[in-house]
Parts: C-alpha cells; structure tokens; sequence
C-alpha cells in the first residue's frame, strides 16, 4: 500500500484515512497545516490511487494493510486517526480492535448502521461501474463530494484507475458496515463530525457513533453535506488543528 511520511522524525504521529473514490490527495491541505509539528502518514488505500494495482478486497484486508503501516513507520508510537468516510469506518475498526495503535480519533461522515438491499444497489452499481472512466460522468460525481477545481483533475484520474472488483468491494464494505461492538470500549478521545445537510442515515450514523462512546464528542457541521473536509478546507483544518492542541 502506498503511502507519504512528513514532518519531523520523532513527532506525534498522525494517520489520515481518505475516503472511497478518492485518495491521500484530499488531504494535502490539512497535511501541509499538520507537517510542521506531526509526522503526517496518509496512504492510497488498496484499490485508489497510487494503490490501485491492488484491489479493495474488504475492511479487513484494508485493516491489515494499516496496521502493518502503523507498526513499521511508527512502532510503539499510537496514532490520531483521521477518517472521512469510507476511512471514517477504517479508523472506528482501527480504534475498536487495536487501541494499543491510537491515541485518538476524528471520524468524519462515517455510515454507521447497515443499508437494506445493498444487493439490488451494487448490482446496479456494477452495470454503470464503465462510466467512472468518463470524464463527464466523473465531474458529475466530484460534485456530489464537493471536489475543488484545484483537485479535479487528482480525482478524474483517481476515478478513472478505480477497477470494477474495488468498486463493488468497496462500496458493498461501506454499505454493510456497522458499529463494532468494542467500539464502547475504546478509551482515546474522539471526535465525531457530519454535516448538517447529509442523508439522514448519515446523520442518524453520527448519532450512533457518538451514543456508544458518550466520552466522545458530536459535532454537526452547518451548512455541509457528504464532503467536509474538501467543502469547507479552512475551516475543517482549523478545527482539526484546535482540537489537537486541546490535549
């Protein structure tokens, strides 16, 4: 699994989890906030980006990918795990069945409760997979996740290298995924975020998320939908930033 390692040798460590559909590069402007006092880890997970010869198989095979980036770049030193999405549900699996690897968490727009007929919705994901090698129907998705102009062409080529296999393992992974129940256990702080204007079961998830671990905190962002941390960079990097230093 491909990954970037910056910032200080030494420095806390923190892990950045990107969403399905995209890559490490949605994170590039928080890292460039985080890089002068963290050693900054952000990888391709399997199937995106510069990972993309190794299909997406499931949240478990992508967990063990992690956990042995965790314990070679950083040994002994927990992470903050950052995750937006389908990473949100990485790092909840990653914080509920190694707490011994994080220190805390920041779980962005994270489903949380499993979808009812995800096999009628793959089924018609996987005739219209072709068309996420189109450069107009990648443009009507960067909308739906709020891409930038500035990252337009990372995500258009991002989409196009997505095979087939990773998209249904992928999304059938997102879709069928639930709260662990060791997730109530976990004992680092943690942040729970989603915007206000996301799907219901997106917001109903956070709600969920956040009753399990009542020492977390729920944050429900105005004015956003299914995309915070590319929708409103500023202040979402602001936000990680404040938080962090809160320690």
């Amino acid at each position: 699994m491909f990954f970037t390692s910056s910032g200080p040798d030494g420095a806390s460590p923190v892990l950045l989890l990107h969403g399905g559909g995209v890559a490490g590069w949605m994170w590039d402007s928080l890292r460039e906030r985080l890089e002068s006092n963290y050693t900054v880890l952000v990888p391709d997970l399997p199937g995106h980006g510069k990972s993309a010869a190794e299909p997406y198989v499931s949240h478990p095979h992508a967990l063990s990918a992690i956990t042995t980036l965790l314990t070679t770049a950083v040994p002994g030193r927990p992470v903050t795990v950052i995750g937006f999405s389908l990473g949100a549900q990485l790092a909840i699996q990653l914080a509920s069945s190694r707490p011994d690897l994080v220190s805390q968490a920041i779980v962005v727009s994270a489903q949380a409760k499993a979808m009812s007929f995800a096999s009628v919705t793959l089924a018609a994901l996987g005739v219209s997979a072709p068309l996420a090698r189109q450069r107009w129907f990648a443009k009507l998705q960067a909308r739906e996740l709020f891409i930038p102009p500035h990252l337009m062409e990372d995500y258009i080529s991002t989409s196009s290298d997505i095979s087939r296999t990773t998209l249904l393992a992928a999304v059938g992974a997102n879709m069928r995924f639930e709260l662990p129940a060791e997730w109530s256990k976990f004992h680092g702080r943690v942040l729970v975020m989603v915007g206000e204007r996301e799907r219901r079961l997106m917001r109903n998830s956070a709600n969920i998320i956040h009753a399990a671990l009542p020492s977390s905190v729920l944050s429900v962002v105005p004015g956003c939908g299914h995309g915070i941390p590319l929708q409103r960079p500023d202040w979402f990097d602001d936000r990680v930033i404040d938080w962090l230093d809160a320690i």
